[in-house]
Order: structure tokens, then C-alpha cells, then sequence
């Protein structure tokens, strides 16, 4: 699988997300001849023990994220950010967590917009929403070079790449910057080798850097 990387953006002290910002992010991609393939969706979701017996609440995870990625669609992700542990299950799953009634989902988030293909790499720009709502929560990025699988060789590639995207956007002015944190894949017992388990590693990454942006612009509001 190619090497991705996901980035989110981060926005200036005091300001926030807003969809001039995610248009003109799309319009930059545009500018530097991004060619435009279609839309795209992956759904992260937050789910809790449903605990009948509060004496077993240390045998069950506190929380993990489930993720769906356009690209795997058969396919369903579980993250326990706190155990470091990643695994892949049939989409089927979900169905079978409802019968269960051990988890239940607190909110979803939908990460939407287009697709953009430059060359050997290919580029997605979208909002965070809330399913059910148009309240934008945050922009991400995803950027993914197709001839390369291996997370080291790609590294140089992927920097120089995403430089130029951040100077585009540079002279457009606008209050903040995408930012990429890269996680400790060999933390959760994977490779070097690209697979679908380091982009649910990375928007869970992602998913907890939003949280805290939302965090710290909330108290300024106060």
C-alpha cells in the first residue's frame, strides 16, 4: 500500500476553522495543477463500554476509536490509543458491536472533501464534521505517494512534497499552518511496510491534536 501521511490543520492563536480557509486550501491544491478525481469520506467514532456491572469497568477498554477508510471499505479499524494496540476487522463488525451491546458510540466525525491527483502523489483536502451536523471541527490532509510503500525511503519525499504545498499556502496568507505528527508505528507492533493500520494510527494521531486545538480556543472564547 502507498505511503501516506496525514496532516491537520492548525490554526492561529485566537482564530478558528472555516470553509474560506478549507476553499482556499482546495483552490492552492488547484493552482499547482492538482487535477480534481472525485469526492471522498472516512468516518472515525467514539466509543464507550456499556458497563451493566460497574465491578468490571477495569476489564474493559475506557474508550478506542473505530475508523472507515474509502480506500478499504470491506475493512474496519479499531484503535486503543492508551493500550497501543491497532487492529483490522470485517466491516461486519459494527453490525455485530450493536447486537453486543457492550460499546455504544458517543459521536462520529466525518472527514470529507476532495480528491486531487499531482503526478505520483495524490492529495485529499476535507473538513471534520460531526455526523448530523455542518458545525466544522477541524481541516485535514492526506497525502500519499504511490510509488513507495516503505515509511523510511518515503520520509525525504513526503517532507519536500508537503514543503511545497506550505509555501503555496504561504502566500495566500492564511491564520495557521498544516501540521504533521508523526507517530511511533513500532509502539503499536507495526513495520516499516505502509498498511491501512498506520492511517487509523495517524487519524487517531490527528483526532487528539483537534481535541486539543478546540480546547484551547474555547477558553479564549470564555
Amino acid at each position: 500500500m502507498p505511503m501516506k501521511w496525514v496532516l491537520h490543520w492548525h490554526p492561529n492563536t485566537g482564530t478558528t476553522v472555516n470553509s474560506q480557509i478549507l476553499n482556499e486550501i482546495s483552490l492552492c491544491v488547484e493552482c499547482i495543477n492538482g487535477v480534481k478525481e472525485g469526492r471522498w469520506k472516512a468516518v472515525l467514532t467514539f466509543y464507550r463500554p456499556i458497563l451493566r456491572d460497574q465491578a468490571l469497568a477495569a476489564e474493559f477498554p475506557r474508550d478506542f476509536l473505530g475508523l472507515s477508510l474509502p480506500e478499504e471499505p470491506n475493512k474496519y479499524y479499531f484503535i486503543l490509543r492508551g493500550q497501543r494496540i491497532v487492529l483490522e476487522a470485517d466491516s461486519s463488525i459494527q453490525v455485530i458491536m450493536d447486537k453486543l451491546q457492550s460499546y455504544k458510540s458517543r459521536v462520529s466525525l466525518n472527514f470529507e472533501g476532495t480528491q486531487y491527483r499531482l503526478g505520483d502523489f495524490q492529495v485529499r483536502v476535507g473538513k471534520v464534521v460531526p455526523s448530523h451536523s455542518e458545525n466544522m471541527r477541524g481541516i485535514v490532509m492526506e497525502v500519499e505517494y504511490l510509488p513507495i510503500s516503505s515509511t523510511e525511503k518515503c520520509r525525504q519525499i513526503m517532507a519536500e512534497f508537503v514543503d511545497i504545498l506550505q509555501e503555496a499556502l504561504s502566500k495566500r496568507s492564511l491564520p495557521g499552518q498544516f501540521m504533521h505528527i508523526e507517530p511511533n508505528f513500532a509502539e503499536y507492533g507495526l513495520l516499516d511496510h505502509y498498511t491501512s493500520q498506520h492511517t487509523a494510527i495517524q487519524y487517531a494521531t490527528v483526532m487528539a491534536q483537534l481535541i486539543a486545538t478546540v480546547q484551547q480556543v474555547q477558553p479564549m472564547r470564555n
